[in-house]
């Protein structure tokens, strides 16, 4: 394993301090504040470790807050249905069990080893040193693929997530993306708007088949192979054109909202400053979720090997692995797995 020096490191956050000195210091850093993370900081918790989160954004709960906190997610076990908000509170409940560290609105800038301890900075200055990372997103920045055809209507009926449904109330909706995120939208808002419609580019949908059959049960039209032309409304949406591609015919529908479920972009630059193994902005794990960095493991939708499925249950399942394997790494003698938590004594109040 290697342990590199950022380049990108500033001289003057160095200065007058050892390399091995730290504003926090813990057994576990968790980088990112989602629910994968959450529930990593539970386990580290668990297996009786201290614990930091560290998110770039400024509140817990990842995209899940930023982006959908009203939106049912369904494929939690034992959940048949709760809401990202909800999903959000009851993971940093049980994660808050074992006191960890929040440090939000920081984003994890630089990594170096001092004797071979992962030390991170922050954009800010912040130091803090770990006996090990799990990197589950929280890194930097995320940004929303544009939908160009309607670029002149940011922000006048064009969105890319629907943090409150009840704002769609009584609005015709158009909804372009045949991702899961499109299908969830076209459920939460199928009972408050007036007419939903869900238009995608494709034939086949990248979203999980049991979402899509509900949808087409609600009776919510949905368009294949047709895209976005354009839109027209003074000063807020009125209407799209719907251009079909195999005819090249044209279409009209009445819109006031248009959702543009077309995925995210992750700026993970600082996670290639570190050195980790990166393909096509996620990092390249091994089946104990460790990187090619010493003592910095990954869990979640930003991990990347043969077979991964992008959900966030499978996350968790990635998270306890991470943290498991840290720990047996760093200490030979606690065993790999912890035993059944039913059988332990709950963290005292």
């Amino acid at each position: 394993m290697s342990h590199p020096q950022s380049p990108a490191d500033p001289p003057d956050m160095l200065a007058g301090r050892g390399a091995g000195d730290a504003d926090v210091d813990v057994d576990a850093l968790i980088v990112g504040a989602g629910p994968v993370g959450l529930y990593a900081a539970y386990y580290a918790g668990f297996r009786g470790r201290s614990v930091a989160v560290m998110d770039s954004l400024p509140e817990i709960g990842g995209q899940v807050s930023a982006m959908y906190p009203e939106k049912l997610i369904y494929d939690i076990a034992g959940l048949p249905a709760v809401r990202g908000r909800d999903l959000i509170a009851a993971l940093a409940e049980q994660a808050g069990q074992y006191g960890p560290e929040y440090l939000l609105g920081k984003e994890a800038r630089f990594l170096r080893y001092a004797g071979g301890t992962p030390v991170v900075t922050t954009s800010s200055g912040l130091r803090v040193r770990a006996r090990f990372i799990v990197v589950t997103g929280g890194i930097g920045t995320f940004t929303p693929r544009r939908l160009q055809a309607l670029a002149g209507f940011e922000d006048r009926g064009l969105a890319y997530f629907v943090p409150r449904p009840e704002e769609y109330r009584g609005r015709d909706v158009v909804i372009v993306g045949g991702g899961d995120s499109a299908f969830d939208w076209a459920l939460s808002l199928s009972p408050v708007a007036r007419s939903v419609t869900v238009v995608h580019r494709r034939e086949t949908f990248r979203a999980h088949e049991a979402l899509v059959r509900r949808v087409l049960d609600l009776a919510v039209p949905v368009v294949t192979n047709a895209e976005l032309a354009g839109a027209t409304g003074d000063g807020w949406i009125d209407a799209v054109e719907v251009l079909h591609k195999r005819t090249r015919e044209r279409s009209r529908l009445s819109a006031q909202a248009v959702v543009a479920a077309l995925g995210f972009t992750a700026d993970i630059s600082a996670l290639e400053s570190w050195g980790l193994a990166v393909s096509d902005r996620r990092l390249l794990v091994d089946t104990a979720m460790a990187t090619n960095l010493d003592r910095v493991y990954a869990a979640g939708d930003i991990t990347e090997y043969p077979g991964k499925v992008r959900l966030i249950s499978v996350g968790f399942g990635e998270a306890a692995t991470a943290v498991n394997n840290a720990v047996a790494a760093l200490d030979p003698a606690a065993p790999l797995f912890p035993g059944h938590s039913s059988d332990l004594r709950p963290a005292a109040a």
